[in-house]
């Protein structure tokens, strides 16, 4: 390297909010990740017709009425099948990603949706169950590749100073889902029983705006020229994304990250995990991804009826406060939002998590007190509305951008479908589990959750270093730079994350820090 060059992790590669940039990140996010949370609470408030619906239809075939056993298992497949879709989803990501580039994939997933909302929409008219659990099943795929394929797309279209603020718009988006969905089933708009189809249909509206709009822009810069190395359209899709004509900077710092890749080519998933120079960064995206979804908010959202019903809400009056606590979700995460990039991810996630092991821990107390002091029923509900705040203003969306973070271009893939997969396994483990541990621990089984909670708060704050406002290269360079913990004067983030002894891709001797 030229000695008049300066190294990446002393430029500043900055950038500003340009339209582009914010409605690649709107569209993506609200024909995408909104289904997720969309689907999360769909079935919740037409439960009940759903039901009667599989019953009524099992006595029109066979002259019988289903038995209340069979038609929980039946309705809890429903609900489960979704998350199942979710974990073959996540497992295509590497290969869709590789072939169709980020947009690709988005758009050409979308026809998913189309299938789902058909079959969901006219099952009712057909008779048929089976197109319920199979549409429910098709929208579960293309919201496990969404969830891992936008925040990938969105982190590298991003500038290094927006990638937080980018990045947390599909957690915004998937609050603004299940929110959405708890108001359109109310019962004087679509939670009745002769409109419930219709409300599991209306996913298909948000994918048809997007794939309408989202064409118009052009794909990720960084797939452009580190997969496909077109520096025509890289040059063009920076110019669209920046609002600026001169890109000689950025194009300069990708080019770095791809002469830094031992191999352009795309890692598989047992490429990846047998590594052993990713030790730590694969460790940590398992540790908080599975965090995410065992911190127990699914089982928290999905009880949270029945723990209002305890509390002494009114029957009548739940569904209006479960809309309550949706739009509180709405403005944790708009809080996440805008004020990553101020606070860095590492306050977010701690402090989420660690609030949520708190709020866990409350619970316990709330619940196994109740039934002797009258105003613990009232503290359980502020635990639950302080669980969901945790989670919607840090965990919610933080650990899909620290997974693209913390690997290069040609890891990324592979680091999303290790940290999808155990996603979708870990939600689903949690709503087969939760009901039997909740029969043998009673109360004391949110204490499971409160561990999980903490546990991967302290690993967070021990393990993983502060990635604000650092390009993809310098957060290389400094897992490569083992022998750089020796300079004098090195940041205390730089240093944790060398202690990591990550990539291994750059020898550290070919790495220059300017000198002032």
């Amino acid at each position: 390297m030229d000695n008049h060059k300066k190294s990446f992790s002393a430029k500043h590669i900055a950038g500003r909010l340009t339209f582009p940039l914010l409605a690649v990140s709107l569209l993506s996010s609200f024909g995408s990740s909104m289904l997720y949370g969309y689907n999360l609470a769909v079935v919740n408030s037409p439960s009940e017709h759903i039901k009667a619906f599989y019953n009524n239809t099992w006595f029109q075939r066979y002259g019988e009425a289903l038995p209340s056993g069979p038609l929980t298992i039946l309705y809890s497949l429903t609900v489960s099948i979704f998350a199942l879709g979710g974990m073959l989803g996540s497992l295509l990501v590497g290969i869709l990603v590789s072939r169709f580039g980020r947009k690709g994939t988005v758009i050409k997933s979308s026809p998913l949706v189309f299938i789902a909302g058909a079959l969901m929409g006219f099952s009712r008219t057909l008779g048929s169950p089976e197109m319920v659990i199979l549409g429910r099943f098709i929208t579960g795929i293309h919201s496990g590749i969404s969830l891992s394929v936008v925040p990938m797309y969105l982190g590298e279209i991003s500038p290094k100073n927006l990638r937080g603020f980018l990045g947390l718009m599909p957690s915004l988006f998937i609050c603004l889902g299940v929110f959405m969905a708890q108001v359109l089933g109310l019962p004087e708009l679509l939670g009745r029983d002769d409109t419930w189809p219709l409300f599991l249909a209306l996913i298909v509206v948000p994918t048809f705006i997007q794939i309408s709009m989202l064409p118009f822009f052009p794909d990720s810069p960084r797939y452009l020229l580190i997969d496909k190395s077109n520096v025509h359209a890289t040059i063009d899709a920076l110019r669209c994304f920046r609002g600026e004509y001169d890109v000689h900077d950025v194009i300069e710092e990708m080019q770095e990250e791809q002469q830094s890749l031992t191999s352009v080519e795309t890692v598989s998933v047992c490429q990846l995990l047998m590594d052993p120079t990713l030790f730590w960064q694969i460790l940590s995206v398992i540790v908080i991804n599975m965090g995410m979804q065992l911190s127990g908010i699914d089982a928290i959202w999905f009880y949270t009826n029945s723990i209002f019903e305890n509390a002494g809400v009114p029957l009548a009056e739940i569904p209006y406060t479960t809309v309550g606590t949706g739009a509180i979700e709405i403005i944790a995460g708009l809080i996440g939002c805008f004020t990553v990039e101020k606070l860095g991810r590492r306050p977010l996630i701690i402090g989420g998590f660690s609030f949520m092991g708190f709020c866990c821990a409350g619970i316990t107390v709330a619940l196994v007190f109740q039934a002797r002091i009258a105003w613990m029923r009232y503290a359980s509900v502020i635990f639950v509305i302080g669980i969901i705040a945790g989670f919607c203003i840090g965990p919610a969306g933080l650990p899909f951008i620290m997974t693209g973070e913390l690997f290069m271009q040609s890891h990324r893939p592979a680091a999303y479908i290790v940290g999808g997969t155990l996603n979708w396994l870990s939600n689903f483990t949690v709503g087969f589990v939760f009901p039997f541990l909740q029969m043998s621990a009673g109360a004391f089984c949110y204490l499971v959750f409160c561990g999980v909670c903490l546990f991967v708060a302290v690993y967070v704050y021990f393990i993983i270093p502060e990635t604000k406002n650092k390009t993809f290269l310098e957060i290389n360079e400094m897992f490569s730079a083992q022998k750089s913990l020796s300079k004098p004067g090195m940041p205390v983030d730089d240093m944790k994350l060398l202690k990591l002894n990550g990539y291994g891709a750059l020898e550290s001797s070919s790495l220059e820090f300017s000198m002032p």
